[in-house]
Parts: structure tokens; C-alpha cells; sequence
């Protein structure tokens, strides 16, 4: 499946990329469905790996869905291509935000969505530049819209991110002003944040300010884990909170 500027309403005679997305994995519920999450690896992996991690976990109640991003020429590779949601030309505050690639993807994210049943809680959560590209897809949610101006289509209950930052930080604040249900969805959105202190590769501060500038945005239920020895991993420890969390805003049954 593909996804283009083009389809996504760019402006008219602008050369626009296609996105060709890769595999997708379902893990579906072991008992009751009620909510389903899509779930996005990070830069260069693919959704296999956390399919099968996810697989694991005590959620019965959860249908996971782990697609697998295109693969794109990466400016902070020098263009060599890997498997990314969005271009990365550099890790740092200073990056430049490659809008139209996170558009793609979050739209992506929300077509998997939209074709669950209505009475299902929807969620979207991941590593790193998942994590980066499941925390843009909450902000467009709060917008209504994306950056290039479509309607967001979905209605979250919340979102995830793992050793991960939030792009385009700096325009967030002047975005949301004066939208009309901006607030209710920024206040009713709940958020997870987990980073490790020892992460060489998305350093623990971004994390950390990525949870501060939503709250100063007005997402009040902004929950920030850290985690003292944790690198650019997951441990145990830190799935088992996301399960905890997970189980008591989306009010899941447990095994029944």
C-alpha cells in the first residue's frame, strides 16, 4: 500500500514522494477485543520484531498491529536507504522536520485504524522513530488535521512512545491555538512516555522535554517513566509498566 503526497492534497504541480509501505503483522487478542494499537518499530527494523515481543505480553484483551515502514533514501546516512516513517537528517533539537514523510505515516497509522469496529478503543505507540512518529499522530489528532491539512480521521485513547522524541516541538504551541476541540482532546488523550538515562542513541533529555511541551500544551495526562540504566532498548521492566498503564486507561477486562 502506498501512500503519496499527491493523494494526501499537496498543492497542485509539486513533485511529490510515494511511500511504499512494507509487511504488516497482527497479533490478534487472546480474549476479548477491545482495543487495538498500532505499534511502530524503529529506524531500520521492521514489525516482525515487535510482533513478536508484543505477542508476549499479559494483554489478552489488545489486537496489535505492526506494520513495517518503506524504505527511504536517509539523509543522516548520507542517503543510504533503510526502512524509516519519516527522513531523520540529524538527532538533535536542531533536525529539521521532514513533514510530509510524517504525514504519510501517520496517515498510514490511521487507515490501519479506521477499519476497526466502532465500539473499539484505538491506540497508537513505538520505538524510538516510532515513538517519535505515534506521538505526531497524537498531535494531529488533538489538531484535527494534519500538517498538510487533512482531516485526521480517527479518534485515539491513547498513545505510547518508547525512548522516542515529538517532532516539530517548536511549532506545537502556535498550532493548536484557536482550534475548536483542541483542548478536550489534548486534556482526554492520555500519554506515555518511557526513556532510559543511559541512551546513547536519542539522548534522555528528548524525552524528557517531549513530555514537558506536551503538558505545556495543554495534554494533561502525560504520564514520563525513566529509567536509570536503560539504553536504546526495552527491558521487562519497562513493558511491564506499559502494560499497567495500558490495562487502566483503556479499562481493560483482563482475561475474561
Amino acid at each position: 500500500m502506498s501512500f503519496t503526497g499527491a493523494s494526501m492534497g499537496s498543492v497542485a504541480g509539486t513533485a511529490r514522494r510515494a511511500f511504499e509501505f512494507g509487511q504488516t503483522y497482527v497479533v490478534k487478542p487472546k480474549g476479548k477485543h477491545q482495543a487495538t494499537i498500532v505499534w511502530l518499530h524503529g529506524l531500520g527494523d521492521n514489525g516482525s520484531s515487535w510482533s513478536s515481543l508484543l505477542e508476549t505480553l499479559p494483554l489478552p484483551n489488545i489486537k496489535w498491529i505492526c506494520p513495517t515502514a518503506p524504505q527511504r533514501p536517509i539523509t543522516l546516512f548520507g542517503g543510504f536507504p533503510s526502512t524509516a516513517w519519516f527522513d531523520v537528517n540529524d538527532l538533535s533539537e536542531n533536525a529539521i522536520d521532514d513533514n510530509e514523510g510524517l504525514d504519510a505515516s501517520a496517515a498510514y497509522v490511521a487507515s490501519l485504524l479506521a477499519t476497526e469496529p466502532p465500539h473499539i478503543k484505538l491506540g497508537v505507540g513505538g520505538f524510538s522513530m516510532g515513538a517519535a512518529t505515534s506521538l505526531y499522530s497524537a498531535t494531529c489528532f488533538v489538531r484535527g488535521k494534519y500538517e498538510n491539512g487533512n482531516s485526521y480521521p480517527v479518534n485515539l485513547s491513547a498513545a505510547v512512545g518508547l525512548s522516542g522524541w515529538l517532532p516539530c516541538a517548536k511549532t506545537l504551541t502556535s498550532k493548536l491555538e484557536g482550534v475548536e476541540g483542541a483542548v478536550n482532546r489534548a486534556t482526554s488523550l492520555p500519554i506515555l512516555l518511557c526513556h532510559g538515562k543511559g541512551d546513547d542513541v536519542v539522548p534522555y533529555n528528548y524525552g524528557e522535554k517531549s513530555s514537558q511541551k506536551l503538558r505545556s500544551c495543554g495534554f494533561q495526562d502525560v504520564a514520563f517513566k525513566s529509567y536509570t540504566s536503560l539504553g536504546h532498548y526495552t527491558i521487562p521492566e519497562e513493558m511491564d509498566e506499559v502494560c499497567g498503564w495500558l490495562t487502566s486507561k483503556l479499562g481493560l477486562e483482563g482475561k475474561s
